[in-house]
């Protein structure tokens, strides 16, 4: 048994008690864990169970007990079954948002402690394990305890692995202190402690990895323990993904910047981060371009009077440019309202290509290539540009009217005549989700020889 103290020999120091429980035999399908708990827990020598303490149960045994192992030659098609979005990948190993939410190697998937040939899937709802094996232990000895469902994790930026709450039941897995002060008065703004995670690692201290303990109990912390103290389980430590700073991984942020990027035409009123375009506009320049040019200039329009000016000038071109073609009144009008979205952005950025460096032929053939390189390369820019805007977590919109009105522009804006206004972009905080894309299939965009 293991005893913790912050200040050893102090009577009324805050402490607690943790001690694994021995003789939990091998499980199978349909074992009732509580009723081996609360055998093995009261065997001679152990203290028992008895109101507020928590229990710790290592999820292999869990998901044994409910029949949770497969047959699986390959552990790659199982782990493909539980994973919902890769986050990285290195090699074979995956970093992977499983089913359940949980960001974690291989989506918990594991091919340890299991018979050749098999594999074990985390519990199918380990909060729901949880309370039961709770509800058994409360049937049994009558006693209100705390149940939590643990696996093993690793962490970014950390060595080594921990254990960590998956599922839980009668415990509060979250101390909210925001809004609280410290010893010196200070105000805790951000501080929420995973209670149940801490609880996870000291369990895991008495069982171990190898030492065919997977049960722990941690007495003197009630105070954590019953219905009133508990949330949701141990779903509430999971964050929201919009909260999440580090939601993406390696090449797979990349690819799910580019797959997640979508044209935004509402806008919030909240102000737009320059130094967050700026950013973006920093990952706009790394795009390839010919001769080792750098074709790119971005004029960005950060007042409102600026936007309104050269919306303005763009609205008027625009409308003589219909006219000449003869259309309606009702045409016209129609037509100048699909520009909206730039006049409700926040923030206008006006890409614009320069042909500094560029070669001249004496054919118009290649001077055409010539160009055409050019604007590719732009493309790649503004490519860029719209991923990292989506990066800094912005919304954004490239609208090509700039390009039939370049002359306009160029005069509004005081921009050198060889800078070729390529469009806007409209940038701001979305006011509602991106409308759910079909998926695309690149098959159908390939050609092979």
């Amino acid at each position: 048994m293991t005893e913790t103290t912050e200040k050893p020999g102090a009577a009324d120091a805050p402490a607690y008690q943790v001690w694994a429980v021995p003789g939990i035999p091998e499980i199978g399908p349909g074992d009732e864990l509580a009723k081996l708990i609360a055998d093995r827990a009261g065997a001679p020598g152990l203290p028992g169970l008895r109101d507020g303490d928590i229990v710790v149960v290592t999820s292999k045994i869990v998901s044994k007990a409910e029949g949770r192992m497969l047959r699986a030659d390959d552990r790659e098609a199982a782990i493909d079954a539980e994973t919902v979005r890769v986050v990285a990948r290195r090699g074979r190993a995956r970093i992977v948002e499983s089913r359940h939410g949980f960001v974690m190697a291989a989506a918990g998937v594991d091919a340890s402690n299991t018979p050749a040939g098999t594999v074990l899937l985390l519990p199918e709802d380990p909060d729901a394990s949880a309370e039961r094996i709770r509800r058994g232990l409360r049937t049994l000895l009558s006693v209100d305890v705390g149940v939590i469902v643990t696996d093993t994790f690793g962490r970014p930026w950390r060595e080594g692995q921990t254990d960590v709450a998956i599922g839980a039941a009668g415990v509060a897995v979250l101390e909210d202190l925001r809004g609280g002060t410290d010893s010196f008065g200070n105000e805790f703004e951000v501080t929420v402690t995973a209670v149940a995670d801490e609880l996870a690692g000291a369990g895991e201290l008495v069982k171990g990895k190898t030492a065919g303990l997977p049960v722990a109990v941690i007495r003197g912390l009630g105070h954590r323990v019953g219905d009133g103290a508990a949330g949701r389980g141990a779903r509430d430590l999971i964050r929201e993904p919009a909260l999440d700073m580090f939601r993406l991984g390696t090449s797979e942020a990349v690819r799910e910047a580019v797959t997640q990027r979508r044209t935004v035409r509402e806008f919030t009123a909240d102000p737009v981060d320059p130094a967050a375009v700026r950013r973006a506009v920093a990952a706009a320049v790394t795009a390839p371009a010919p001769h080792h040019t750098t074709p790119w200039r971005f004029v960005l329009l950060e007042s409102a009077g600026a936007r309104t000016r050269l919306l303005d000038v763009m609205r008027d071109a625009w409308i003589a440019d219909l006219r000449a073609d003869r259309k309606s009144a009702e045409s016209i009008a129609k037509r100048v309202r699909r520009g909206d979205v730039l006049r409700h952005a926040p923030y206008l950025v006006v890409p614009c290509m320069v042909m500094e460096g560029s070669h001249t032929y004496p054919d118009e053939r290649r001077n055409a290539a010539e160009r055409e390189m050019f604007v590719v390369a732009t493309g790649a820019g503004v490519q860029n540009l719209l991923v990292a805007l989506a990066g800094e977590g912005l919304g954004s919109a490239w609208v090509s009217s700039t390009m039939f009105c370049r002359d306009a522009v160029r005069a509004e804006l005081g921009l050198p005549a060889g800078w070729d206004p390529m469009g806007a972009v409209a940038v701001g905080h979305a006011a509602a989700p991106p409308r759910t894309r079909p998926p695309r299939v690149a098959d159908a965009f390939i050609t092979v020889r």
